[in-house]
């Protein structure tokens, strides 16, 4: 795990790579209560028989918000971010679907710095996080996540 204890330690590893995350289980569990937050219980998510019979991946498949909110239980497997006050989730930008990630698929999240200011004692870093999905050569999505920082 990547350890970074200040500005100038998070901007050493400017167009780096930063690690990846454990490989995470999503299973349907996972999947229904995700929808019983969300209120999103599309029949190719939480109906298994019918999503096995007449959907186009004959299983169900995880919400691609359900991928996208793994973001930050991953990305503290990849960095331990210490020295702050506080730590924003600030956005998320450009983000394209590649692929479904089917039911009881491993997912793995990987990092890499594009981006880091200093805005008045306030740290902004955009992550390019890319969700791989094992087996399969193309990711569930690709895209830049932006955090706030405020190192003491």
């Amino acid at each position: 795990m990547l350890i970074i204890n200040n500005f100038e330690e998070y901007k050493a590893h400017l167009g780096k790579e930063l690690g990846v995350s454990n490989w995470h289980t999503i299973d349907q569990e996972q999947i229904n209560k995700f929808a019983d937050a969300t209120l999103d219980h599309q029949w190719i998510h939480t109906d298994a028989e019918r999503a096995k019979q007449e959907g186009p991946f004959h299983a169900t498949i995880a919400h691609g918000y359900l991928t996208l909110a793994l973001i930050p239980y991953l990305w503290k497997q990849i960095a331990d971010v210490r020295n702050i006050k506080m730590e924003i989730n600030y956005g998320i930008e450009s983000f394209k679907f590649g692929q479904p990630v089917l039911v009881d698929s491993e997912v793995q999240l990987k990092a890499k710095l594009n981006e880091i200011v200093n805005l008045r004692g306030v740290t902004k870093v955009v992550i390019e996080a890319t969700l791989n999905i094992k087996g399969q050569q193309k990711p569930a999505y690709t895209g830049n996540v932006v955090f706030l920082y405020h190192f003491i």
